[in-house]
């Protein structure tokens, strides 16, 4: 069996990741629970699915660092894959990603953080444990400025995950080890190629933190992941990542560039068979900045909790909200049955009920939308216009 056989497997079962090791079975994470299946995958076998996905020019360098990252499309699911080296031998960790665009709305987060991209410059961060949706909130955050102004946006990710198609704005997508060797270099080079968004897939590196911080000083609006759980673990993180002599001057840098924070994490639903982000917000007024400078970090906490009118929320807050909405965006499911995540982790589009307003009834025309750079067909109404007149004067 191949790997389009194993990801067409977890894509039916409803998996976010899929995991096969020499000598186990395959294992599906299906939301946020692991699943065994099938038989034991044997050592050569992923061998030569490795040898299929990674190019012949590239070997040397996965025998040598004995991991490499890819994204490709299997089974008609586009995924991002690692490929390691273990005990037992080579293995994958694929996350399956969604094939819609990713959208506030689609991803049931609040519309209220669309307005943080509506800066012209600065920092917004997005926080939150691996596979919490940190990427696909990304992505919708994109998609907020892609649908509504003409900007030139540059991504260098590792590896692209949502290809995203250009609407208003002017997309570019680097890959790491692809299109460009390293997070540091393509930030180096996207000052010179006069962007007005950059996307930041991960920060990691404290020289990743450097141009990534420089860049929002220097009038671009950045974004970018770090791996905390809360926003004031996120700020804390940025600071201390770098040498002690320094970090006061980084503390000030990030205070006077931070547009927001946002720290999320996947909860279950029984209700609606889902996970959907629970999310924590953080907007910088006078005294978080003064709180960063400062380096008294445990003191946002409570500006957070009483920052409410100023478009900040707390986990408890937002789980209220939460718990009072009414309308989502429920995904649905791809011919093989299998179901979709609502945090963008696997499946296909579904319907998506606008926030506030009804969901629109089950319908049998054609999609509503052209798909992209194609034509929107209108179907006659059979019966013409003089059928439609008489309706209307019988009525």
């Amino acid at each position: 069996m191949d790997l389009e056989h194993y990801v067409g497997l977890a894509a039916s079962a409803g998996a976010s990741d899929l995991h096969l090791e020499s000598g186990l079975t395959a294992a599906l994470r299906v939301r946020g629970s692991l699943r065994i299946t099938g038989d034991p995958v044997g050592a050569e076998d992923l061998r030569e699915m490795a040898q299929s996905l990674i190019k012949e020019e590239d070997w040397p360098r996965f025998l040598e660092q004995r991991s490499f990252d890819l994204s490709r499309v299997l089974a008609g699911v586009r995924c991002r894959i690692n490929v390691l080296q273990t005990a037992r031998g080579i293995g994958f960790a694929i996350r399956l990603l969604a094939k819609f665009q990713a959208t506030l709305e689609r991803l049931n987060l609040h519309p209220d953080i669309g307005r943080l991209v509506g800066s012209a410059n600065g920092l917004i961060l997005v926080s939150g444990a691996t596979g919490s949706g940190k990427s696909s909130t990304l992505a919708a955050l994109i998609q907020e400025i892609n649908q509504g102004e003409p900007r030139h946006i540059l991504t260098i990710e590792s590896p692209i995950e949502y290809v995203l198609p250009p609407q208003r704005a002017y997309i570019r997508q680097r890959e790491v080890g692809r299109d460009t060797p390293s997070f540091e270099q393509g930030l180096l080079d996207a000052l010179r190629e006069d962007p007005d968004v950059l996307m930041v897939g991960e920060m990691r590196e404290p020289e990743t933190m450097r141009l990534t911080l420089n860049a929002a000083e220097t009038g671009h609006l950045v974004m970018a992941t770090v791996h905390s759980s809360t926003c004031v673990e996120a700020l804390q993180r940025v600071v201390a990542a770098f040498p002690s002599e320094i970090q006061n001057a980084v503390a000030a840098q990030l205070a006077d560039c931070l547009v927001g924070v946002i720290a999320q994490r996947l909860q279950y639903r029984p209700d609606l068979k889902i996970r959907v982000p629970e999310c924590e917000i953080l907007v910088p007024n006078h005294a978080v900045k003064a709180h960063i400078r400062n380096r008294e970090f445990f003191k946002i906490t409570s500006v957070l909790e009483t920052g409410a009118e100023q478009g900040m929320w707390t986990f408890a807050r937002y789980r209220g909200w939460l718990e009072k909405r009414s309308q989502w965006y429920v995904p649905g499911t791809v011919a093989g049955g299998g179901e979709e995540l609502a945090n963008a982790e696997a499946g296909v589009e579904g319907r998506l009920p606008a926030m506030g307003r009804p969901a629109p009834k089950p319908r049998t025309l054609p999609p509503p939308g052209p798909a992209a750079g194609g034509r929107l067909e209108i179907r006659p109404v059979e019966g013409g216009l003089g059928k439609i007149l008489k309706k209307f004067e019988d009525g």
